[in-house]
């Protein structure tokens, strides 16, 4: 049976499918690892980011509404809610079923690379260069 003959085939489905997926920047992969817990307005995001990156990683407010934008676009993010909080208006974004997707796969990429790294630097059996403490 031909592929196109089968039962939930779409030529739009398969055109997405074999559509090389655009490698996530690291902002915007922290940005949805934030939202994967869960709705966060912009600065529970910018908390969180610091957080799950050990400090390693500032956003400013500037690249943080970018991403939400790019993502946004994409489809990976949407506003969940709004509400004003000592005159100013919070935004409460959250991560769509898309966004899900695209993180699942994106961190599963970079964990390949990561084992294929470690691999390699362990060589057969033989400490990881540096740490004195074997794979």
């Amino acid at each position: 049976m031909e592929a196109h003959d089968q039962p939930g085939y779409s030529v739009e489905r398969s055109i997405v499918a074999a559509m090389p997926i655009r490698r996530l920047q690291e902002p915007s992969f922290l940005v949805l690892t934030a939202l994967a817990r869960g709705p966060q307005h912009g600065y529970g995001v910018l908390k969180d980011v610091e957080e799950i990156s050990a400090g390693a990683v500032k956003l400013r407010v500037g690249t943080l509404y970018g991403a939400l934008d790019r993502l946004a676009s994409e489809g990976l993010v949407e506003l969940d809610a709004e509400e004003v909080v000592d005159s100013r208006l919070r935004r409460y974004y959250r991560l769509t079923a898309a966004g899900a997707q695209r993180l699942e796969a994106e961190a599963m990429r970079r964990r390949s690379q990561v084992e294929v790294a470690l691999s390699r630097l362990r060589g057969v059996g033989g400490p990881l260069p540096g740490t004195g403490t074997a794979s």
